[in-house]
């Protein structure tokens, strides 16, 4: 995103995401660095950018870089709208912060964080129980009962081609089931989220992972709609939800495709 910095410096300006110019940000805010740096706002018309000093020299991408990143954005997003940068994004100087990237995309940033205001991204999370799963599998799947039962009588060696399909089996029953059940679970929140965006499952048997864009007062019908889900799939699936936290499946903005 920046030119490249003379050889001599060694301290660049690592950006966070983009608030409003009025939020104040706490003394104690503490961002990506080893020990963790001071987190300020760099204001620039009717917008701010989260920065913090980072050394050039310093590799990131640990568990404790990323993790430092989202937890800034996750609590500026609890409190204020916020437009979260992608993780890693690097500039040369606070100038170079002003001039490449809060002053050309001034109008756009402050239009999205108008549609943000009081709403956060939560997302919903679920697996299948596994013993559950399986059997409504092969309850509903007599080939996959019928393979199961020839490896039984099988040795391993003998059985497997019929390892494979039985696989192949499950993994295509619990790909329908997924997309079934993430639809209802879609449908049971249209009328307390803004937006949603299913998520690529994290797991192989993942039930549900979706992000819901949804405003922070209604924090509470959404709990109740789940623990309504819960309740229903108490056997099968867990389900959990995370949030609130910056909304990074709803923002598409100049910041999150340059580096």
């Amino acid at each position: 995103m920046a030119e490249t910095p003379p050889e001599e410096q060694r301290v660049g300006c690592y950006v966070y995401g983009i608030v409003p110019a009025e939020v104040e940000v706490d003394d104690g805010a503490e961002g990506v660095g080893d020990p963790p740096a001071r987190v300020r706002p760099l204001r620039h018309g009717n917008l701010a950018a989260l920065v913090s000093d980072i050394a050039l020299d310093r590799p990131l991408g640990t568990p404790q870089d990323l993790l430092a990143h989202e937890q800034l954005l996750d609590a500026t997003a609890a409190e204020v709208p916020v437009l979260p940068i992608r993780f890693g994004a690097v500039m040369t100087t606070h100038d170079a912060v002003v001039e490449e990237f809060l002053s050309p995309y001034h109008d756009e940033f402050v239009a999205a964080l108008a549609e943000l205001e009081g709403r956060a991204q939560y997302v919903v999370k679920g697996r299948y129980v596994e013993e559950m799963v399986l059997t409504e599998v092969l309850d509903e799947n007599p080939e996959a009962a019928r393979l199961l039962e020839e490896i039984r009588e099988l040795p391993e060696d003998a059985s497997r081609n019929q390892r494979i399909q039985l696989g192949e089996l499950i993994s295509e029953s619990i790909t329908a089931k997924r997309d079934a059940d993430t639809e209802t679970l879609l449908k049971g929140v249209e009328q307390v989220s803004i937006m949603s965006t299913v998520r690529q499952p994290s797991h192989e048997q993942d039930a549900v992972h979706v992000a819901l864009l949804v405003e922070t007062g209604r924090q509470g019908e959404l709990e109740r709609v789940l623990e309504e889900f819960g309740n229903r799939w108490a056997e099968r699936i867990t389900l959990r939800l995370l949030g609130p936290m910056a909304p990074y499946d709803f923002v598409v903005s100049q910041g999150q495709g340059d580096g």
